[in-house]
């Protein structure tokens, strides 16, 4: 009977073991065909997401802002920016800050495949299901890429984040603080009624000038379609209304027949235009930029080593290096990404 007992209980714990082996083979297996930036949380414990502090509380309310108001996000990957907007008693959005981006891979263009290190460029709409409090890079949010459009091209990726640490394969990375920061805000417009906030990826800044000098870069077409999202935006402080048709962004136009349901497919009749004043404002910007590429000389190709950084963390990778520089930013411990192509500035020319 012992013996029985014994066989058994063997028996038991042998599959048991077996068990367990194959669950953490399998999540092991997951955790390497899963990006470096999935945030999936495999690793993390359940905790409680960052809330919104009596600091950031009080310069809202200086700014005419409520913690509840909706929220956009614009992005800016040669100037390695984020900037946080919130709508304030005007009705309209107001910058509300400028966080200082630590790393962001690839380089300037769009996200077209898995494994190309490139962080999107576009517009995406973020719910309340995309925020990880559970994040491996501390807290994040989840762009949405492939969106519909890029869906439709075919492209391919998943899992593109703005996280913490400052670390990238295609996402954008904050510190700790940082992010933190800007989930809780986020968090905050979304449980006060705002069901989904736009992000807006950008190469640089859209002005005219910034544009025309990458006149005969392959992606100028694509950038331009972006820049008319940016110029909405830009003149009436308002989020711009964002279809997908003819293979392209459209703003701010209803279409008969309701929304285009083909990203691929010509885009149907407008059935009413913007106001006829953003219109003729529109225009004028467009003006600004024929001017601007007539006057550009012929652009220059970029040598990348990867990504970019902002030059106040590109001074402390400097200054104390990746080590000690990813124990300042990050309570986790992933160290900075490539940090020898941080140092390399790929735009030091354009600012």
């Amino acid at each position: 009977m012992t013996d029985t007992i014994s066989s058994g209980f063997v028996a038991t714990r042998l599959r048991g073991i077996k068990t367990a082996f194959v669950r953490a083979t399998s999540v092991a297996a997951l955790c390497g065909v899963l990006a470096a930036c999935t945030s999936m949380g495999l690793d993390s414990a359940n905790r409680a997401p960052p809330k919104l502090s009596s600091k950031v509380a009080a310069s809202m309310s200086a700014e005419g802002m409520k913690p509840e108001s909706p929220v956009l996000v614009r992005i800016f990957k040669q100037e390695s920016e984020l900037e946080v907007w919130k709508v304030d008693k005007t009705g309209n959005y107001a910058l509300f800050k400028s966080y200082p981006m630590c790393r962001w891979s690839g380089k300037l263009g769009p996200k077209t495949k898995s494994g190309d290190r490139q962080a999107p460029e576009g517009f995406y709409h973020v719910s309340a299901g995309m925020l990880n409090p559970n994040s491996q890079y501390y807290v994040s949010f989840n762009l949405g890429y492939p969106n519909r459009l890029e869906s439709a091209l075919g492209y391919t990726g998943e899992a593109l984040m703005v996280h913490g640490a400052c670390s990238s394969s295609g996402c954008y990375a904050m510190t700790d603080e940082q992010v933190g920061e800007i989930y809780a805000i986020v968090d905050r417009a979304l449980k006060g009624g705002q069901k989904q906030f736009q992000v807006q990826a950008y190469p640089f800044r859209m002005t005219a000038r910034n544009l025309a000098a990458y006149k005969n870069d392959p992606n100028f077409s694509f950038w331009k379609t972006l820049k008319e999202g940016y110029d909405s935006f830009e003149l009436t402080r308002q989020q711009p209304k964002v279809s997908v048709c003819g293979r392209r962004y459209v703003f701010n136009s209803e279409f008969a027949g309701g929304e285009p349901t083909d990203p691929l497919a010509s885009c149907p009749p407008v059935a009413a235009q913007p106001n006829p004043a953003l219109v003729a404002k529109l225009d004028a910007e467009q003006q600004k930029l024929s001017l601007a590429l007539n006057d550009a000389p012929a652009s220059a190709a970029t040598a990348y080593v990867d990504g970019g950084m902002h030059p106040s963390f590109r001074a402390i990778l400097k200054n104390n290096g990746a080590k000690s520089m990813a124990a300042k930013v990050s309570g986790t411990k992933y160290p900075i990404s490539r940090p020898e192509a941080a140092l390399a500035d790929p735009f030091a020319g354009a600012r």
